[in-house]
């Protein structure tokens, strides 16, 4: 699903990031949100997919404690991804390219990964990558084909 947002992203002109938020685990999961990079659409640098699901996962439960959810990515959150995923108390993120892979498509991005902050910050986030990894670096391309603009 946040693969399917970030190909979503790009067809609304945004850049191609997608994250799903989700609470419980196993059969009793439930999808909070889904949403994508609007970076574009509201002249915000900080909408990032992440940051902008956190938003709507906060308001559509009326809440700013997300423990107990989980959160995809279609990339591995940017550092300030991972600060909000860490502030909002997501226990999770489960990702598909690195960081690497974002950078190589042209993104401006910080190279430092999600388990070196974790382990530099202390957090209890639990970091699983490369999920669908190839997937999601085919977006990046389509993306890249279609030449959309980075920034």
């Amino acid at each position: 699903m946040a693969i399917d947002q970030a190909r979503a992203a790009i067809d609304k002109g945004q850049t191609p990031f997608g994250a799903v938020i989700v609470r419980g685990e196993g059969e009793a999961a439930e999808l909070v949100v889904a949403a994508h990079n609007v970076v574009w659409e509201t002249t915000d640098i900080t909408a990032h997919g992440e940051v902008h699901a956190i938003r709507l996962a906060c308001r559509k439960l009326k809440t700013i404690d997300l423990r107990g959810c989980t959160i995809y990515s279609s990339t591995e959150p940017c550092p300030m991804c991972f600060a909000a995923v860490h502030w909002a108390g997501i226990g999770r993120i489960v990702f598909g390219a690195a960081i690497a892979d974002a950078k190589e498509a042209g993104f401006n991005e910080l190279s430092i990964s999600n388990q070196e902050m974790k382990a530099r910050g202390g957090s209890p986030v639990e970091v699983v990558g490369g999920v669908m990894s190839a997937e999601a670096v085919a977006v990046f391309r389509e993306f890249v084909a279609r030449g959309a603009k980075v920034y």
